[in-house]
């Protein structure tokens, strides 16, 4: 689970528009993308709806032009890790066409709201291992004791033949998110701080 203040940071950017501008998202570059449930709704625990959500995402991928290296449905939320396989693929486009299709056909199924407004994501630089923000992806039902290892959770998996070998060789050390980063190095210095931090239980 996300510390308090990476919660924070998860809410904080619903409530402002966190897009950069939109030439950002065109072009042959690596996303990390999060999606949450209406909210946080366990829609996730659905096998139907999960397995419809990772056909819809095929389908999306291959129609805006992007790999999908790394995918993982959880109760509440989705992760994706994706590459555009064109110059003129746009992530954009992709995520927002996946989620307005899906919200519609489930709102006309089910007279339900399925996505949060906004969702996350990151343009991933240089630095970010593509294994490990891939295996940060495979590993979240592990940290959320849904599993004892990715290949028990039916709703990870890769749609690319790169991201099905990784799948199947050894983890690899995690890629830490931004906002966690953030709120660690945040609640290090309040500890520092605070003389009594390490004796609270």
């Amino acid at each position: 689970m996300l510390p308090v203040l990476g919660w924070a940071f998860m809410a904080d950017f619903k409530r402002k528009d966190i897009r950069l501008p939109q030439g950002n998202y065109r072009g042959r570059r690596l996303y990390f993308v999060t999606l949450c449930f209406h909210n946080r709704r366990s829609f996730g625990t659905n096998a139907r709806i999960s397995r419809w959500l990772i056909d819809r995402i095929r389908f999306h991928a291959a129609t805006c032009k992007f790999f999908v290296h790394a995918y993982c449905v959880m109760p509440d939320h989705v992760h994706l890790l994706t590459a555009a396989a064109s110059d003129t693929s746009n992530s954009m486009k992709f995520v927002e066409a996946f989620k307005q299709e899906t919200a519609i056909e489930f709102e006309r199924k089910t007279r339900r709201r399925l996505w949060q407004l906004k969702y996350y994501d990151r343009i991933l630089r240089r630095t970010d291992s593509v294994d490990r923000v891939a295996w940060y992806i495979w590993m979240n039902p592990v940290r959320k004791g849904l599993c004892t290892a990715p290949a028990d959770y039916p709703f990870v998996g890769s749609l690319t033949d790169m991201g099905a070998r990784l799948l199947r060789a050894s983890a690899t050390t995690e890629w830490t998110p931004p906002w966690k980063s953030a709120a660690l190095k945040t609640a290090a210095l309040h500890s520092h701080l605070d003389p009594t931090a390490h004796t609270r239980h």
